[in-house]
Parts: structure tokens; sequence; C-alpha cells
């Protein structure tokens, strides 16, 4: 693990050259084993938790509670909380990477981000590192299910917040890594091979042939959009985001895919996961609920002021994005597929996603050409 102690080591520095005093984030080499049954692991993590906290050394164990918060399809969250005096008790989260998840998350890009974001004030403040994973403050919120992403009140919400979060400045490389990080995908999903016969089988049916002619044609054809770049979230679906409904405080969390990239992608990608994790179709949003959360992205204290001109040049550009969200997201699922060992079924998450993205793509293209045709 001495990559994770360079990657955290690096981020302090990236610090200092920038004549930024931020406090410097603690690291531990301590490796938690993910496979292990949550009471196992919990020694595991109040050793990790002393470690990286020196005001915790002391403490005896029976005054830390280790509970498991939520565990996505590649990451596992837990909440530790300690009791530091008779009346104060602090919360924090222990977030495991999931094992090869190297394969699809570039984690230096992640750390070096996460500090920037935080400053800004998006997500949980990052409070450590260790070799694999992170500890971050606690953030009091429920997670948002798929259908509270349609709320019109939500939904202005999560555009207001999206738009903040695409003007916030990430030192490094302004390049767009949308298709930089689809064809490093493609190009280890085609050379993968699995032990369980029938996974092989059903992996064979997959023409990679076709897969990459797709890719050059869509990326192409995006291209003629000329689409603004911005430092974006890449994965923004209901898991990712939290609100405090007595706060009313929305929360923008999880930045492990944020890169540069194109607005519109960020944006499709967030309508594609109205569908969530089954991926019901139906359940994508209709042109109006479209044009409601892009009015609050462009202007979300006037939104009813945004021309219409205005707003269908982001929605034709979204349309265009979101099908470069389902290949994105379908060949990731192939080398998940082969490297996770979290129980789903991401091959058929790979066909769900690839047939949609070919059912999408006529309609589409006739979209997007109309619109060209017209700007002219």
């Amino acid at each position: 693990m001495g990559a994770a102690k360079n990657i955290w080591a690096l981020a302090n520095a990236e610090d200092e050259a920038n004549g930024n005093d931020a406090e410097q984030i603690p690291y531990s080499s301590f490796i938690v084993d993910t496979s292990l049954p949550l009471p196992l692991m919990i020694p595991r993590i109040i050793e990790l938790c002393k470690d990286l906290f020196k005001n915790w050394r002391d403490l005896d164990d029976s005054l830390f509670s280790v509970e498991r918060v939520s565990g996505g399809i590649t990451n596992l969250l837990l909440k530790v909380s300690v009791k530091e005096g008779t009346d104060r008790e602090v919360s924090v989260t222990v977030r495991l990477y999931g094992p090869n998840t190297q394969y699809v998350i570039n984690r230096e890009r992640e750390i070096l981000a996460i500090k920037y974001l935080s400053a800004a004030g998006f997500g949980a403040k990052l409070l450590g590192g260790f070799g694999n994973g992170m500890v971050q403050s606690f953030i009091y919120a429920r997670t948002l299910e798929p259908s509270d992403m349609r709320e019109p009140k939500i939904a202005a919400e999560i555009a207001k917040e999206l738009g903040k979060f695409h003007k916030v400045d990430i030192p490094g490389s302004k390049e767009p890594q949308l298709w930089v990080d689809i064809f490093k995908f493609y190009e280890k999903a085609s050379t993968l091979r699995f032990e369980e016969p029938d996974k092989q089988k059903l992996f064979e049916t997959i023409s990679f042939e076709e897969l990459h002619k797709e890719i050059i044609e869509l990326r192409e054809f995006t291209g003629l959009l000329n689409a603004p770049v911005v430092f974006a979230h890449n994965d923004l679906l209901s898991g990712n985001l939290m609100l405090n409904d007595e706060e009313e405080k929305l929360y923008l969390i999880d930045f492990e895919y944020g890169s540069y990239n194109y607005r519109g992608f960020d944006i499709g990608n967030h309508f594609n996961e109205y569908a969530g994790y089954d991926c019901d179709y139906s359940l994508y949003p209709s042109k109006e609920e479209q044009y409601h959360f892009i009015k609050h992205y462009l202007h979300p204290d006037k939104p009813d002021e945004v021309s219409i001109a205005e707003v269908e040049s982001v929605f034709v550009e979204t349309d265009a994005y979101k099908l470069a969200s389902h290949l994105y997201w379908a060949i990731w699922a192939i080398i998940q597929a082969r490297m996770s060992p979290i129980e789903f079924e991401y091959l058929g998450y790979f066909f769900l996603r690839y047939n949609e993205y070919k059912k999408q793509k006529p309609l589409t293209f006739s979209l997007v050409t109309s619109h060209l045709s017209a700007s002219v």
C-alpha cells in the first residue's frame, strides 16, 4: 500500500505548493480486511481510529461504537461514534474502498480534488486517510431514493448545488476525462476472462468490435456540440445525495469518479439515474422535468428568466451525453463483473445500459442533428 501513502503525501504537498495553510491530513498505513464480518472488523476499525487521531489513543475500546451505514456497489461505509466525555459524543464516517476498485477509480485524482471540494462546502470534511480508505466527518442526513430526485423542490436544489459544484476550480489539468476513461475501461474490459463458465459464455456474446465503433462515433458526434468543460461529479445517483429534512440542506457526496468533464455528461448521467439500479427507463425525467432542472441549474435565483433558447441548448447537450453515460457505465460493469466481490448482476447491468443506449441513439441523433441545423 506504498502507493496509497504516496497519494496522501502528494495531497498534502499540493497544499504546501499552493500556499494553502490548511491542516495536514493524517495518514495511517493500516489496512482493514473488508471481507471480515463486522464483529471481527470492529477491533481493527477502533485500532485504526486511535492510530489516526491522537486525542483518542488513550480511550478505552468500550467508548467506541461501530455500525454499518451503507454499502454501495464499490464502497463500505461505517459510522464510528466515540464518547469523548460524559456529555460529548463524536461521530465520523470510515469509508472502506471495495477490492479491485483501482481498475475503475483514480484514487489520486479523487484525493487531490476532495480537499478543494470540501473547502468549497461540498460533501463531508476529509479527516484522515489509510491504506484502503479514508475517514470523513459524519453527515446527519438521509440518503435520497431515486423517486426523491424528481420532487420539484428537491430537483431544483440538486440543480442549484450542481451549478455551484461545476464552478469549483480544482488545480491541475482541465482536460475532460470522459473518453480517456471510457477507452481505459474498454481496453481492460475487452481482455478479461471469467472463471465461471456461465459468465464467460455471456461475456463472449459482447461484440467489442461493435462497442469500439460506437465509442468512436459517439465521441465524434458529441464533439460537434462544443459542450462546456467543468469539474464534474460524474456519479450523481440518489445514493450520492443526502438531505437533512429539518435544515432543508442538501449534500453532494462521494467524489471518487469526479474529474474535469463535459457539463452535459454530468447532467445527462444524473437524469439516467432516475431509473435506479433496476434501469426502469420509463422513469427518465420528462422534457418538462428536465427544463425545470436546467432552469434552476442555469439561474437558481430567477429560473423563470432563463431564455427558452438557452434551456433548449442545454437540454440537447444533455440528451447527447446521456448516451455517453450509458456507454461509460455499461463498460464499467464488465470490469466490475470480473473484479468485484460484491453480489450484483454486473453483466446483466451491462446489457441493460447498452440496450438502452441503442434504443435511444437514433432519437438522440435526430434531436441533436435538427438542433445543429437550426442553429446554423
